[in-house]
């Protein structure tokens, strides 16, 4: 089952890829409602969509997950079926505090979609499922034995 956002969210979205295919820019009173939305998360989204930080990755079988840049260097894995990240920000601020919707890295997915701007990339499953493994690894979450 995909996650969705709250209506208020999607539809903006859609309103920003539809001035975006239509003057290639966004507006700035899209702009203003996408930060009263999305609090500060949209600002360091919109940054990192400008620095092409958004990558998806899918391999031959369908499967796809994206990878973000983020502004500290490192990548961090992300779902948007199911809206989680790797990233600190998003278990504090979205799972622990619930004071943001998504993280700014979530975010920058929708907006790098909206753009046009998500930089695809084809690999095979065991490329995916390293990145997925590489990910368990890091945060400690590896089988135990």
């Amino acid at each position: 089952m995909e996650a969705t956002l709250p209506a208020v969210a999607e539809e903006l979205l859609k309103e920003i890829k539809k001035a975006f295919q239509e003057t290639s820019h966004v507006p700035d009173d899209l702009l203003l409602a996408l930060k009263f939305v999305f609090g500060s998360s949209a600002v360091a989204a919109l940054d990192l969509v400008d620095q092409h930080s958004v990558t998806r990755m899918v391999s031959p079988s369908g499967r796809a997950v994206y990878q973000v840049l983020g502004s500290s260097g490192k990548p961090y894995t992300c779902y948007v079926s199911c809206h989680f990240c790797t990233c600190p920000a998003f278990a504090f601020s979205v799972l622990r505090k619930n004071d943001s919707l998504v993280c700014k890295h979530i975010l920058a997915i929708y907006l790098s979609q909206a753009t046009g701007t998500c930089q695809e990339l084809s690999g095979s499953d065991q490329q995916l499922a390293g990145i997925l493994l590489a990910e368990e690894e890091e945060e400690g979450l590896g089988t135990v034995c």
